[in-house]
């Protein structure tokens, strides 16, 4: 069997559970390493192995480092490979750098795989997800206002929450 023939198999045979629970956008995901662990019967059975380099670029981009992540897939002979480009947001809040760098790795790695054994994305809660905002209730209402009122903006909560017409209004008279 070809390594492009084994390639197929794969991806034909191919399941990877979505394990994790985003609270905040209240979806299940996968992950890199629930997309590792559903590959590993593959490996002895094909006699493949699967590689996952990274490079850090940082020539040429003054926003943020850029990590470029390959996912190989290689029978000691032949190697097909995958990538995937991934900014690390450096001004990711409540993260320490290498949370920011961790963050970004992850992300790259399950997306180089994902385009390896073709995990479809329209199955995946990062495509499917909207983050639809939450209607604003009058205890949002009140923590808004107080938000407002100490130096916050109306466009971070309106980023967060869907308000009404009479609720934009009022929070505007507060911004000033």
């Amino acid at each position: 069997m070809t390594l492009n023939e084994k390639l197929i198999e794969i991806q034909t045979r191919f399941k990877s559970k979505k394990s994790r629970f985003n609270s905040f956008g209240k979806y299940h995901f996968r992950s890199a390493e629930d997309i590792l662990e559903a590959i590993k019967p593959f490996l002895k059975e094909l006699g493949v192995t699967v590689i996952i380099n990274e490079d850090l670029i940082t020539e040429g981009y003054s926003q943020s480092p850029i990590i470029k992540t390959t996912a190989s897939l290689n029978d000691g002979e032949f190697s097909i490979t995958a990538q995937a480009i991934v900014g690390v947001d450096m001004m990711q809040k409540g993260m320490q750098v290498p949370q920011q760098f961790g963050s970004a790795s992850s992300y790259g790695k399950k997306y180089a795989l994902g385009n390896l054994f073709l995990i479809d994305d329209t199955q995946d809660s990062d495509a499917t997800n909207n983050h639809q905002k939450e209607e604003a209730t009058p205890e949002v209402m009140k923590k808004a206002t107080a938000y407002i009122e100490s130096g916050g903006t109306l466009e971070k909560i309106k980023s967060k929450y869907k308000l009404s017409a009479a609720q934009q209004a009022a929070l505007e008279t507060l911004n000033g």
